[in-house]
């Protein structure tokens, strides 16, 4: 009934978003299983009918709906788990459509911060969680669409990374009264990230944030400065910064 105005400013208003919180209290609500059936299914609709409030402008609606999507895959009853894996396949490959079969990367982006978030929040990673992963990946390889373009290799990748982080952070658990291996193995999760500014921002923002708690302040201002150059290079290549990262060069030769 309110399509036009649900998407006037390419879905970026008030109204989508008051229509989408109402979707998501429904995930955020205990449901039963067979009325989370029908939520998935609405999702699904949502998704399909309105793409670019997912996939353009902002992205809090994607990263929002990412979160609550993950919840479920962790869910204990098998059928939700299914459904939500499903759900995942589906928005993830509408990603795909939306950017005319080039990337995922909004949703990859989301999903991984999303992941990082519920580690903290809900502890996932688990069996359960394990079987939506493999359950999106068995989607992926028959799915007979995608078979000749780009996409399966996409979500793969992605499902391996995500299954990187839920080890980092397992050893991280792990090593959290030894500070150095701490710091290590953030290093490395950062480095896993180079081709994605935005997490690898977020990992040295957590790297700055253990040296600075163990009074390691030099290296502190090291991520700092590696974030600054990472933001640097972004504005250049946008056009909005002469320099890029050879702007720290007098500070550090360590930004190369």
């Amino acid at each position: 009934t309110f399509q036009r105005q649900l998407q006037q400013s390419d879905c970026q208003n008030v109204l989508m978003k008051k229509v989408f919180d109402t979707h998501m209290l429904f995930l955020q609500i205990n449901q039963s299983a067979a009325a989370l059936k029908h939520v998935f299914a609405a999702l699904r609709l949502f998704v399909g009918k309105f793409p670019s409030a997912f996939f353009q402008g902002q992205a809090d609606l994607c990263g929002s709906l990412c979160y609550e999507i993950l919840k479920c895959c962790n869910h204990r009853s098998r059928s939700t788990q299914m459904e939500a894996s499903a759900l995942l396949y589906f928005f993830m490959r509408k990603n795909f459509e939306f950017n005319k079969q080039k990337s995922i990367v909004r949703s990859h982006l989301q999903l991984i911060k999303a992941v990082s978030q519920l580690i903290a929040d809900a502890g996932i990673g688990g069996s359960r969680f394990q079987h939506s992963l493999a359950i999106i990946n068995n989607f992926a390889n028959g799915d007979k669409q995608m078979k000749n373009v780009n996409f399966p290799a996409e979500v793969k990748d992605l499902t391996k990374r995500i299954r990187t982080v839920l080890m980092a952070t397992a050893q991280m658990k792990e090593h959290e009264k030894d500070p150095e291996m701490l710091v290590d193995l953030q290093y490395s999760l950062a480095n896993s990230y180079a081709s994605t500014p935005e997490l690898r921002r977020t990992w040295l923002e957590s790297m700055a944030k253990i040296h600075a708690r163990n009074g390691d302040l030099s290296e502190a201002a090291m991520c700092y400065i590696h974030i600054a150059a990472l933001i640097a290079e972004y504005l250049k290549r946008k056009g909005l910064f002469s320099m890029g990262w050879p702007a720290f060069l007098s500070i550090t030769p360590n930004i190369k």
